[in-house]
């Protein structure tokens, strides 16, 4: 089976300044490799063969790395932005995907089975399939629940809340092209509200495994240390 991805990879990548000033997030190294090699290697690996690239801010720089695709063996090609699209917004920039194909973030470090995250949306049948990791989020505070009247009714102290929260990894159908708009920004928060609006419905498939936002600084040093330690994993050489 023949596998498509889009890779967003036009960010400016403002969370992780200072190192973003010379080069773009997804050329930041893990290890010896840039951690958009890294995202291309793996899907390489399940099957993937056709890869575009969204980019947009220093793009000349990706283009230059990637180029064709043909050191990997894969076709790359690029869908340019002249400004910023949001995240769903590029797709309406690329004229050839097919009935299913992948999207994901460009900078994301996960050992998730995108061979099988593809192949379950696609046997399905679904329109938009998400993965998501769950996340516990810790309040340092207490928290004060009051009435209408501003009595106390509640306190919690420093609760941890969990939460399912998108790992920007998703499946696509064709169909859902028609609800993004062309030449303006529109981010994936639009797409489900104007899918739930529709009645249309979105698939959430739960991941317990690694997954990490390269984002900030803090989770970039975390992720150069912990792909070090389980290169093999992550690459499965």
């Amino acid at each position: 089976m023949s596998r498509r991805a889009v890779i967003l990879a036009g960010g400016k990548g403002t969370r992780l300044r200072p190192y973003t000033v010379v080069l773009p997030k997804p050329l930041m190294p893990i290890g010896e490799f840039p951690i958009l090699e890294v995202i291309l290697r793996q899907l390489i690996r399940h099957g993937f063969d056709h890869i575009t690239m969204a980019v947009n801010h220093q793009a000349e720089i990706i283009k230059a790395f990637f180029q064709d695709g043909s050191r990997w063996g894969i076709r790359i090609d690029y869908s340019c932005e002249t400004s910023p699209l949001g995240t769903m917004g590029p797709l309406k920039l690329i004229s050839d995907l097919p009935s299913n194909f992948l999207v994901m973030n460009g900078d994301i470090l996960s050992d998730l089975d995108f061979a099988r995250f593809h192949d379950e949306h696609v046997e399905a049948g679904d329109l938009f399939t998400i993965s998501s990791k769950r996340r516990e989020h810790h309040i340092d505070y207490g928290v004060l629940e009051t009435d209408a009247s501003g009595k106390l009714t509640a306190f919690r102290e420093k609760p941890r809340e969990s939460f399912l929260v998108s790992m920007g990894v998703y499946m696509l159908s064709s169909a859902v092209l028609e609800h993004i708009p062309i030449g303006r920004a529109y981010g994936f928060d639009s797409l489900m509200l104007d899918m739930l609006s529709a009645g249309e419905q979105a698939r959430v498939r739960p991941f317990d495994g690694y997954w990490l936002d390269i984002g900030r600084p803090d989770d970039y040093a975390l992720a150069i240390d912990e792909f070090e330690a389980m290169k093999e994993h992550f690459l499965g050489v």
